[in-house]
Formats: C-alpha cells, sequence, structure tokens
C-alpha cells in the first residue's frame, strides 16, 4: 500500500441516464490530468451475471439500485482513499454482464465516483467532500441515451423505449430524482460551462492546498 500524506478529495457525480455526468468529470479530468484525479465508473459496478443465461440478463432491471455491487463499490473507493490502487470491473453492456478484463485505477489527490446512484448509499456519500447533482430536462436525457444505446451499444430503437417506459423512467422518479437532496451544488442544465468552472476552480484550490508545505 502506497503511503499518502492528505485525505483525498472525493467528488460524488449523480444524475440521470444522459443528463451529462460523464462530461463533467471528462472535463475535470482534462483540467488537471490523470495524476490528480482518479474517475471510478458507477457503471463497471452492476453485479456479475455469470450464472444468468443472456436471456435473462437482458431482462433484469438495471436501473434499480440492486443492480450494483455495492459492497465492491465502496471497498474500491475506501480503498483509494487509503492510497491503494485498484482493479475497476469493466462491464460489457453488449453482453450484460463483467467483462473479463479489469481497469486499473491509480490513487490520486481527487477521486470521482459519476454513477446514476453515486449519491444514494450513505456509506459512499460519508466519504464524499462534495456531492454533486446533474440536473437535465428528460426529453434531453431520453435523446442522449438513444443516441449513445444505438451507436455505441447496438440496441434497436424499440428496446430503448420500452426499457425507458419500463424501468428507467419510473426508477429515476422512485429512486434517482430524490437523491438530489444530499447534493451540495445542483447543476441545471446539465454541464454547463459556468458551472463545471465552479467546480475546476473548487479542485483547483483543493490540490493548491494539497502541495503546499
Amino acid at each position: 500500500m502506497n503511503q499518502i500524506s492528505f485525505q483525498p478529495f472525493v467528488i460524488g457525480v449523480a444524475g440521470g441516464s444522459g443528463s451529462g455526468k460523464s462530461t463533467v468529470s471528462q472535463q475535470v479530468m482534462a483540467s488537471f490530468g490523470a495524476d490528480v484525479v482518479s474517475v471510478v465508473m458507477q457503471d463497471d459496478y452492476y453485479c456479475d451475471q455469470s450464472d444468468l443465461t443472456p436471456d435473462v440478463r437482458r431482462k433484469q432491471n438495471y436501473d434499480h439500485p440492486n443492480a450494483f455491487d455495492w459492497p465492491l463499490l465502496v471497498q474500491h473507493v475506501q480503498a483509494l482513499r487509503n492510497g491503494e490502487a485498484i482493479e475497476m470491473p469493466e462491464y460489457d453492456f453488449t453482453i450484460d454482464n463483467r467483462s473479463n478484463k479489469t481497469i486499473p485505477v491509480k490513487p490520486a489527490p481527487v477521486i470521482m465516483i459519476e454513477g446514476l446512484f453515486a449519491l444514494y448509499d450513505a456509506d459512499l456519500r460519508d466519504m464524499m467532500s462534495l456531492k454533486i447533482f446533474v440536473d437535465t430536462a428528460s426529453d434531453v436525457r431520453f435523446i442522449r441515451r438513444m443516441q449513445r444505446d444505438i451507436n455505441e451499444r447496438g440496441r434497436s430503437v424499440e428496446s430503448i423505449v420500452g426499457q425507458y417506459l419500463e424501468t428507467v423512467r419510473p426508477m429515476h422518479k422512485q429512486f434517482i430524482e430524490p437523491t438530489k437532496r444530499h447534493a451540495d451544488v445542483i447543476l441545471p442544465h446539465g454541464a454547463n460551462g459556468p458551472a463545471v468552472d465552479v467546480i475546476t476552480t473548487k479542485v483547483a484550490s483543493v490540490i493548491g492546498q494539497l502541495k503546499r508545505p
């Protein structure tokens, strides 16, 4: 384990599917680099489903909190805070299961946890120094989700619309939208420039404090 002389600044970035969470994380990462910011993607912590057939996997509710491996996610964030590198699982959405690969993530001064339910679990929230909710209109989120699922995951329009009506929309209202109350900062209209600038300014301030003798 690497000994660290500071407590990493942990940022949670939550919001609905297609809200712009990844854009926020990518812009912060681009501003400071991988040596300063490590990103933990909650999407990669869907439960392992190797014991299920492909047809059964396809029918699971991936927009419910129970779809995630919370113990592993919490364990990994704790490890990063303690200065330990982790092997983040890699989820393959084309097979609805984890791949046989992992993604190495190194400890860093700033750790970002990005995901639908980033602000859902109390143990995760307790480790966060800054909690962000990216708030975007539902029609915009749906269009972005459709474009992503068609282009990146090879899904049909019918399957995307069906899933949205059956699970995505109701789960958002029941589980994701309520986590907004835990946020320190709510970004209206998604990852808008001025809001992201405020976040990067805060991160720059934290990094500056860490570098002081």
